[in-house]
Formats: C-alpha cells, structure tokens, sequence
C-alpha cells in the first residue's frame, strides 16, 4: 500500500477549452445580408412569374382576372401563331449572332495575342465597343443607317444604291442591318475571353511543333483550338443566352419591325406585358422561354461535354 502510495500518479491533461462557434459562423454571418439581398431579388421575380403564368391577370381588365390554370399554356401552342414566329426567329439570330460573333472574335483575339508596335491601342480599340450599352449601341446604328444622314446618304452620292433608302425599314434588309449592328457590339466579348484563355498557352508546345515540321494550321488545330475547347463552350453558352434575351437593341433599332420580321420571343413577351397589359400570359410566355433555354443549355453542355478531356 505504501508502494503503491509512494508511486506519483501522472497528472491529467489540461481540458482544452471548447473552441467558440461564433469566429466559425462570423463570415456566414457577414455574407448573409447580402446573400439574403439577393436571393430576394431573384427568387420573388421568379417565383411570381410562375404563379402569374396560371393567372389571367391584365390590371385593364380586373373583372377578368383570376385562376386560369394551364389555359395560357394550351394557348401558347394550339392558338399563337406569334409564339411560333418568333421562336423561329429568335433561333434564327442565335445562331446567326453567335456564329459570326465567335468566328471574328477568335480571329481578333488570335491576332492581338501576336506582338507588334501599337498592340496596347489596338487591343483597347477592339475591346472598347463592348464597353457600349445597348441602347446606346442602337442609338449611334440609328444614325448610322438613317436614310437622309447615314450611310446610305453617302453610298448613294457615290451611286451605289437610291437616295433615302433605309435598310431599317426594307424586310430584305433589316436582319444583316441589325446582325452588322449587334456584331459590333458582341464580337469583343468573344475576343476578350479567347485572348485569356491564348495568354495560357504554353509557347514550348508552338517551339515543339514547329521543330517537328508542323505548319501554322496544324499547331492552331491541334494546339490552340483544344486548349480553347472549354472557353469557347463556356462563351457561346452565354453568348447565346444573352443573345435570346436581347431586347434593348432589337427594340431600339427596329422595335420588332417591319411587318414583325424581327420580333424575337422576349420581345413579343415585352409588347405583351408592357403593350398589352397581359401579364398573365406574358408570365407564361416567360416561363416557356425559361424552360426551352434550360433545355437547350443542359443538352448543349452534355453534348459539348464542358470541362471534359480535350481528345
């Protein structure tokens, strides 16, 4: 016993203190007025433009309003006609826009990615129209494409063309008017991602190739385009989004004319809400364009297969 006594006992770890919870909260807590801002901004729109689309709700009309159920959507399809036309046309500009706007990007990003006297100026002379709102980039084609002061002013003097031709007003010429216009203004953003994503490139593989015979095609093709496989997925998909929802410039420049030629579907959604006053099926219109550009972007990233191998 007195052994057993005699032998020290050793002391007990000191208990460590319960770390506090609130440091591991406090940046949570600092993000969610904001986040909360936000969510509020986009969630409220968004949810009421689904419970709007199953309303008839036009504030000329109030005797009408009320519980429609999916009445709005049986008239999109089966009685619209208008609905059609500008779906048809809208895919139309997509893919005319985004086309072009991608094949002059690339060019203009390949080409101030070279190094030559002035390169700062002319990278900020390409870039600078992106810089340009849409409305303002209608305003200046306005002028541009006005028949008394405009281009085609001048074009005749020379004798090309007629004197007060307007291309805004011509159904033959209205869609290159507003696609040269719109080109203006979207090619830049294709060009500042690209010219990004090329500063990554590694110039050993442009060393190496060129050691190996490989000609200036050939190291764009096998080099340069896999490397940009992914920002150019990514650019187009977005591109295409805005692309579709673009209203201020359509708008602006020909406010969906002549004749309705140039009326994309955002569009016709905007006359109907703004117009028309009908805000129900306005909101379902809304919701049928949301649903159609949800699909097409899942499709086109699994087909695209986005942030995948580039073989």
């Amino acid at each position: 016993m007195a052994q057993a006594a005699a032998v020290a006992k050793p002391p007990a770890p000191p208990r460590r203190r319960r770390a506090s919870a609130t440091p591991r909260r406090l940046p949570y807590l600092l993000i969610a007025p904001a986040a909360l801002l936000m969510l509020g901004f986009i969630a409220y729109p968004v949810i009421s433009v689904f419970y709007y689309s199953l309303q008839e709700y036009n504030p000329t009309k109030p005797w009408r309003n009320g519980f429609a159920g999916l009445d709005n959507f049986t008239k999109i399809f089966t009685d619209d006609p208008v609905f059609w036309d500008t779906l048809v046309f809208s895919a139309k500009w997509v893919f005319v826009e985004v086309g072009l706007q991608l094949l002059f990007g690339l060019a203009l990003a390949l080409i101030v990615n070279q190094t030559f006297v002035g390169r700062g100026i002319g990278r900020a002379l390409v870039f600078s129209p992106w810089a340009v709102s849409g409305v303002l980039t209608s305003a200046i084609w306005v002028l541009l494409y006005n028949s008394q002061t405009g281009i085609t002013r001048y074009l005749a003097d020379m004798g090309i063309g007629e004197y007060g031709t307007s291309w805004l007003s011509d159904t033959s010429t209205v869609f290159s008017a507003a696609v040269v216009a719109d080109l203006w203004r979207g090619v830049p953003f294709f060009a500042i991602l690209i010219l990004a994503d090329l500063q990554s490139v590694s110039k050993d593989l442009y060393e190496a190739a060129e050691v190996d015979g490989a000609s200036r095609f050939k190291q764009f093709w096998h080099i340069t385009l896999p490397h940009l496989k992914d920002a150019i997925i990514l650019s187009t998909l977005l591109r295409a989004v805005w692309e579709f929802n673009n209203v201020d410039l359509l708008y602006t420049l020909t406010g969906g004319g002549p004749a309705g030629v140039t009326t994309t579907l955002p569009l016709y959604i905007a006359n109907t809400s703004v117009d028309a006053h009908d805000f129900g099926y306005a909101s379902a219109l809304t919701t049928v364009a949301f649903v159609i550009l949800l699909f097409c972007s899942i499709v086109y990233l699994r087909l695209s297969k986005f942030g995948g191998d580039n073989k």
